[in-house]
C-alpha cells in the first residue's frame, strides 16, 4: 500500500485513542475533565447529555430525562427538529458563509419574513443574544445623536432593576446584580435604573438626554416576574411623548414562549420601536439573533458603522427561516398558550409548605419558594433524580420552560414528579 493510501485509511478507518476512550467514559469522568480544563463560569446540574429529540434527552449512561428548560427557550421547537435539521443540512451542502462583504440568496428572504412577522421595516442580524442587545444599545445611541439631537456622549438609556440582557462588558454595566459586575470594571456609563413595573419612576427618570427605555416584557432570568397589566402600554405612551425609543428584549420570551408570538402582546396597546430577538430564532441549531425596527431607527447605520462576519450568513438565515416556519405552521404559539394554562392550573393544586407562588405565561412558568425552603437548587437536583430537568433562577425560583411541542401526557408525567418533590421534601 502506498503511503498516501495508508494515510487515508488511517484517518477514516481506525478510531483515535480519544474516540475509543469516549465510548467507555462515564458521567463522573466527563465532569472531572470539564472541571479540570474548563473555566468555572457555570454551575450545571451533574448530568452529561449525549443526544436529544423533541422534549427528551439521554445521558451518556443511557438514562432518559424530560427537558423542562429548553436551553433557556432556545429549543422551543424541540430538540433536533427534523425540518430545521433538514434546512440546515441542505444549506450546508451549498454555502455556509460569505461574510457581509458579499450578498447571499438567504439574507434578503430572512429580512422579509422576519420583518413581516414583527410588523417592522428593517432588521439587523447578529449571532448571540448579547450581541443583539449591544446592537440595540448602539442603535439607540446613534439615533439619539443623529435624529433626536442629544449632545455627543450624553445619551442615557433607562433600564430596569432585576434585568438580565447578557454578559458583555457593556451589558453587565446596566445589570443591577453586583455579582455580574464585580471586578469587571471600569464599566460602561450612560444607564439609568428604575424599578420594574413602575411607570411613575420611568416618567420621572426621563431627561432631554434619554434616548431609549430597554425592558423585558417578562423578567425570565429575574424569576419569571410579570409586570402589572398595562405597564408596557403606558410606558410606551410616556416614552413617545418624550421622543424616547421603546426597546423590548424578547430574546427569551419571544417567538411563542409565553402563548403569544411576542410577550409584549399580552399587554393591549403595547408597541415597541425596537425588538431584540434570539434563542428560538434558530431552534437551537445555530446562534442567530436580530434587532428589528423601523427604517427611521435602523436607518442610522451606514457601511462601516457596525457589523459581524457571521451575522446574516446563509446557513444562519436558512435555519432561522425554517425555525420561524415551524413555529407558525405547527401552531406552537397556540400550543404554548393551551399547554401553559393547563400546567399552571395543575401546579396550583400542589399542597406544599415550600411554595410561595406559581406564576407565568404560556410555557414560561416560575415556582417561587419560601425563603425557609433552603433555595431552589436542591429541588432541581431532586427533580433531576426523578428524570425531570429544570434549573433554579434567582435562588428561590424554579423555572419551568419545556419545548413548546410538549404533549398533555408528557406534562402529566412531569407534574407527578414535581408534585412528589415539592410535597415530600423536608
Amino acid at each position: 500500500m502506498r503511503a498516501q493510501d495508508f494515510s487515508t485509511v488511517s484517518q477514516t478507518t481506525f478510531p483515535s485513542a480519544a474516540h475509543i476512550m469516549e465510548k467507555f467514559m462515564k458521567t463522573q469522568e466527563y465532569i472531572q475533565l470539564e472541571e479540570r480544563h474548563g473555566a468555572h463560569n457555570y454551575h450545571p446540574l451533574d448530568i452529561v447529555i449525549q443526544r436529544a429529540e423533541g422534549v427528551w434527552v439521554h445521558d451518556v449512561e443511557g438514562n432518559k430525562y424530560l427537558d423542562f428548560l429548553s436551553a433557556y427557550s432556545a429549543v422551543s421547537q424541540g430538540h433536533c427538529h427534523p425540518r430545521i435539521y433538514q434546512a440546515m443540512v441542505e444549506q450546508a451542502k451549498k454555502c455556509t458563509l460569505t461574510s457581509r462583504a458579499f450578498r447571499n440568496d438567504q439574507l434578503a428572504l430572512f429580512y422579509k419574513e422576519l420583518t413581516e412577522l414583527c410588523g417592522m421595516e428593517m432588521a439587523l442580524p447578529m449571532n448571540s443574544g448579547a450581541e443583539a442587545v449591544e446592537t440595540a444599545v448602539k442603535t439607540a445611541r446613534k439615533w439619539g445623536y443623529e435624529v433626536k439631537g442629544v449632545p455627543d456622549n450624553k445619551a442615557e438609556i433607562i433600564v430596569c432593576n432585576g434585568n438580565f440582557h447578557g454578559r458583555t462588558t457593556t451589558v453587565i454595566s446596566f445589570s443591577s446584580d453586583p455579582e455580574y459586575k464585580k471586578h469587571f470594571g471600569p464599566l460602561t456609563p450612560g444607564f439609568v435604573f428604575v424599578p420594574y413595573g413602575d411607570v411613575a419612576a420611568l416618567e420621572k427618570a426621563i431627561t432631554p438626554n434619554t434616548v431609549a427605555f430597554l425592558v423585558e416584557p417578562i423578567q425570565a432570568e429575574g424569576g419569571v416576574l410579570i409586570p402589572p397589566a398595562g405597564y408596557l402600554a403606558k410606558a410606551g405612551e410616556i416614552c413617545r411623548k418624550n421622543n424616547v425609543l421603546v426597546m423590548f428584549d424578547e430574546i427569551q420570551t419571544g417567538l411563542g414562549r409565553t402563548g403569544k408570538m411576542f410577550a409584549y402582546q399580552h399587554d393591549t396597546g403595547a408597541k415597541p420601536d425596537m425588538l431584540i430577538l434570539g434563542k428560538a430564532l434558530s431552534g437551537g441549531f445555530y446562534p442567530v439573533s436580530a434587532v428589528v425596527a423601523n427604517s427611521e431607527t435602523l436607518g442610522v447605520f451606514q457601511p462601516g458603522h457596525h457589523g459581524s462576519t457571521f451575522g446574516g450568513n446563509p446557513l444562519a438565515c436558512a435555519v432561522a427561516r425554517e425555525a420561524l416556519r415551524v413555529i407558525i405552521e405547527e401552531k406552537l404559539v397556540e400550543r404554548s398558550a393551551e399547554m401553559g394554562h393547563y400546567f399552571r392550573e395543575r401546579l396550583q393544586t400542589i399542597k406544599s409548605k415550600h411554595v410561595k407562588e406559581v406564576r407565568g405565561r404560556g410555557l414560561l412558568i416560575g415556582v417561587e419558594l419560601k425563603p425557609e425552603a433552603g433555595g431552589a437548587r436542591r429541588f432541581c437536583e431532586a427533580l433531576k433524580e426523578e428524570k425531570l430537568l429544570c434549573k433554579e433562577t434567582h435562588e428561590h425560583v424554579i423555572r419551568f420552560a419545556p419545548p413548546l411541542v410538549i404533549t398533555r401526557e408528557e406534562l402529566d408525567w412531569a407534574f407527578d414528579r414535581v408534585k412528589k418533590v415539592l410535597e415530600t421534601m423536608t
